[in-house]
């Protein structure tokens, strides 16, 4: 068992107990999946490939393209084309990349002062953009591979009920977010 999940089961299942009210314990939040994603304005072959070997790298997990539905004239798309890339993460490949994230990749981005938080941002959904993805020790040796990689998406996914309960969560979860 992960020590985050250990933490999550034996410490942070209390504080939630008694900071909101539930009727069973099966009710009480936890995080369902992490999502990487590099999505692509282009639909070149080398830079969806590159996008792909990068996510694997980083995550130790097999990768999938993600399609067009819709065609779109602007960007030369037709539907059903590649337009990018996208790996899931659950269980302990998830718990992995979150501490990954939290020991070595926020501090070595320079001035950073966390996460921004927006209106915008559902109960139960939150994501977040890293632009320099070279941050990321399996990718800086590999730097001529990997020099036109677009921005990296996370997402993170929680089966939580208010907006309270998902900031409580992250929060006890040391997520860097930026005091407004």
């Amino acid at each position: 068992m992960h020590f985050l999940n250990r933490y999550y089961n034996k410490t942070l299942n209390y504080d939630l107990i008694n900071k909101f009210p539930y009727n069973t314990t099966k009710k009480l939040p936890k995080l369902k999946k992490i999502t990487l994603n590099f999505g692509g304005k282009t639909t070149e072959v080398k830079h969806l490939a590159s996008s792909l070997l990068a996510l694997e790298l980083i995550t130790n997990q097999k990768g999938s393209f993600t399609t067009a539905s819709r065609p779109n004239i602007r960007l030369k798309i037709r539907s059903g084309n590649p337009t990018g890339c996208k790996v899931t993460l659950r269980r302990n490949y998830m718990f992995d990349f979150f501490l990954k994230t939290l020991v070595e990749i926020f501090p070595k981005i320079k001035n950073f002062k966390g996460i921004q938080i927006t209106k915008k941002t559902k109960k139960n959904v939150f994501s977040y953009e890293i632009n320099d993805v070279f941050i990321f020790p399996e990718l800086e040796e590999h730097y001529y591979l990997f020099n036109n990689l677009p921005k990296l998406h996370i997402t993170i996914v929680t089966s939580c009920k208010s907006k309270e309960e998902f900031f409580f969560l992250l929060k006890s979860l040391q997520l860097p977010f930026k005091r407004s």
